[in-house]
Formats: structure tokens, sequence, C-alpha cells
């Protein structure tokens, strides 16, 4: 766990597969107000490149971190906009 990050939410997409962790983590971000960060717990190895991608390529959102460990791998996405 990063702790310089302040986490809002947390969403736990553990045992989903692509593109679900996408579609969730999407979904959750249109309830946060700008500056808020969405934690985003996905066990599905290809959520790495793919939040990163969807990050990189949707506006008003901003990919803070990545994080792997022991088969987790935790997203960091601040809405910034």
């Amino acid at each position: 766990m990063s702790s310089n990050i302040d986490v809002t939410e947390t969403l736990d997409v553990q045992g989903q597969n692509c593109p679900m962790p996408v579609i969730k983590t999407k979904g959750a971000m249109d309830d946060l107000a700008p500056g808020e960060v969405l934690e985003v717990v996905a066990t599905d190895s290809g959520s790495m490149s793919d939040i990163a991608g969807w990050a990189d390529s949707t506006d008003g959102v901003e990919l803070v971190d990545q994080v792997e460990g022991d088969g987790v791998y935790t997203h960091y996405v601040r809405k910034t906009e």
C-alpha cells in the first residue's frame, strides 16, 4: 500500500478477468469528485496494461501508481476533472 496516496474508495475486482476490471473502474470513477483517488484491487495480470491503457486514453483520469505483489495487482487512479 502506497502510504502517500490518499485513497477515497476501494474497488475489489479480484477473480474477474478482462474487460471487467476496466469496465468496473470506469463506472466507479464516474462517482468520484475531481482529486479523489480510486484504489482498484485485481487478480488479473492483464489489468496492469488494461487499466494503464484506459487511463492514458481517457480524459479526466490519471494513473497514479500500480503495485504488483503476490498475484494481486493494485491500481491507483485519480479523477482530475
